[in-house]
This record gives structure tokens, sequence and C-alpha cells, in this order.
């Protein structure tokens, strides 16, 4: 480019986003076509596709993600630049009661931290975590003021912004046989799994990598959080085959006798995100917390040591 066009950064961020051009326009205030040309613009620049179609919509390239953490960076450090508030708060005498709807991966590997966080700057606030709903387009409603979990479609006018990714791993109890030999992923998939979902479903994302080599798993137990998930897991031959690996710190901490391993088939890893509705949006307590979620997360991000 002859120019730079930091318009371009701001669309790549909401193509990735959306994984499609009609839902970045709609984000963006502009006309499909408009975005269409700057998809065109940032292909030529990057010299890659960025974006490729998937299904009914775009995919990211493997340059795009590596590409977006870093643009989201940028993204983030503009809008500051912007956003910065004249005015002060005093967290001291703070007396609010944040209300979020976050995921247990969120709430177990940050929640405490995030509390700790909040006891030292602002002692008076209180966190009232409120659990994800089984309808994702209404992760905003109610008197929510933060919603916290995967990435998804949100509403035009509901801001985003990228706390962590997590990946995954295998857990079993320490002395759990499959450990015996390498866990193969026939190994894997002969001992019973336990499934983790909100919607009480039993399939997903693992049993496609098995049955791709011809294999298929037994769920024989399913729960709605993986904290209760690992508590059927020391005292039985369950496997839990997609650990976030955010929650291991916390179950050394509890002392529970069990073994985390990396899991013999791929498992997507998933992108943790925090949105809120414009309303909240130049709240100076709202956006403290907001700040101080993103250090938390990110101070954690840094320190985390791979399995």
């Amino acid at each position: 480019m002859k120019s730079l066009d930091l318009n371009l950064l701001l669309t790549l961020d909401v193509l990735i986003q959306e994984g499609s051009v009609a839902g970045a326009a709609r984000r963006l205030n502009l006309s499909t076509p408009a975005v269409s040309r700057s998809l065109a613009r940032i292909r030529r620049a990057v010299g890659d596709p960025v974006l490729v179609r998937s299904g009914r919509g775009l995919a990211p390239t493997p340059r795009a993600l590596d590409l977006h953490a870093r643009v989201r960076n940028v993204v983030e450090q503009a809008q500051a630049v912007f956003t910065e508030f004249s005015q002060d708060i005093d967290l001291a005498t703070l007396d609010r009661v944040f209300t979020l709807r976050a995921n247990d991966v969120f709430v177990g590997g940050y929640g405490g931290r995030l509390r700790e966080h909040l006891r030292r700057h602002a002692p008076r606030a209180v966190l009232r975590f409120v659990s994800e709903g089984e309808d994702d387009g209404d992760a905003l409603g109610g008197k929510v003021d933060l919603y916290i979990g995967s990435s998804q479609k949100f509403g035009a006018d509901i801001k985003v912004q990228s706390l962590f990714t997590t990946t995954f791993c295998g857990l079993a109890r320490a002395g759990h046989p499959i450990f015996d030999e390498d866990i193969t992923p026939r190994r894997f998939a002969a001992y019973d799994h336990i499934s983790v979902s909100r919607r009480g479903r039993a399939q997903g994302p693992i049993d496609a990598a098995l049955a791709a080599l011809g294999l298929a798993r037994h769920v024989s137990l399913i729960t709605p959080t993986f904290h209760a998930a690992i508590f059927a897991l020391a005292d039985s031959d369950l496997i839990l085959p997609s650990m976030p690996r955010d929650l291991i710190p916390g179950v050394e901490r509890l002392g529970l006798k069990l073994r985390a391993f990396p899991a013999p088939v791929p498992v997507t890893p998933v992108t943790v995100v925090q949105a809120w509705p414009p309303r909240l949006d130049s709240d100076l307590a709202h956006r403290w917390l907001r700040q101080t979620i993103k250090q938390v997360c990110g101070a954690s991000e840094a320190a985390a040591q791979p399995l």
C-alpha cells in the first residue's frame, strides 16, 4: 500500500469476528460492497486470502489468525485514545454490584484473581456471577452487565473484546489404566467419556475427529459444567476428553488426584471474549471493570505454562 489506512485494521478485526461480509458491514455501518472492497484491499496488502468460504460463512486463514491478536491490540489501543475520560472514579467508595454472565472456564480460571483485585482496589464492589443460558442470543438479556464466554455472533450494537484463547487437554484419575501405555486414539476411545454441555449434548467435535479415524466413543455421563465433571473422575475410569487448560491450576490447588494428558485427537481452541451493551460503554465503573478483567486475563495467560 502506498499509504496506511488504519480503517483496514478495524475492518479486518470485525470481518474475522463476524465471519461474514454482510455481518461486518452491519457492525461497521457500511454497505456490503464497501466492505467487500476493503477485504480485497486487505488481501492485496497482506498477500493472503485472509478469509475463505466455509459453509455459509467465511473462515479465517492461518495467516489471518496469526495477525488477528496483533490487529485486535492495535484497534483497542486506538479506541482507547478516543475514549479516555477526564473524570476520575473513587474505587475505594464504589458501592456497586456487577452482574456477569460467565462460563465456568472464566469463573474457575480467573474469578478468584478478579475478586482479589477488587478486594484490594474496590473493596465495596460485589461480583455476581450468573450461569450461561441455553439461548446464546440472550447473552446480555435482563440486568446482565457483562457477558464472558466463547466468541459468538452478537448484535451489531454489542461491544466485544477478546480476553484469551483456551486450549484443551484430557483429564483422568492419576491411576487410570490409560496411563499404562501410549495414549493412542484407539485407547482414548476405548474408555467411557464425560461430555460437558449446558445443553445436554453428548456429541461434539471430538466425535468427528474420531470418526475420521474410523473410531467412535461412548459418552456415559453428561454434565453442564467442567467443575461438575472433574469430581466424577476421581473414583471412576471415566475420561474427560476436553478439559480447558485454564482450569488445571485450580485442580492442582484442590489436591485432586487427577492427571492431565495431551488429547490424541485435535481439539480446536476456543476464544473467550467479554461483551457489553452500548449503554454501558461510557460508564466509568464498568469501563474500569472491563480493563481490570482484560489485565487479569492477560497476566494469567503470560504466566501459563504448556502441558
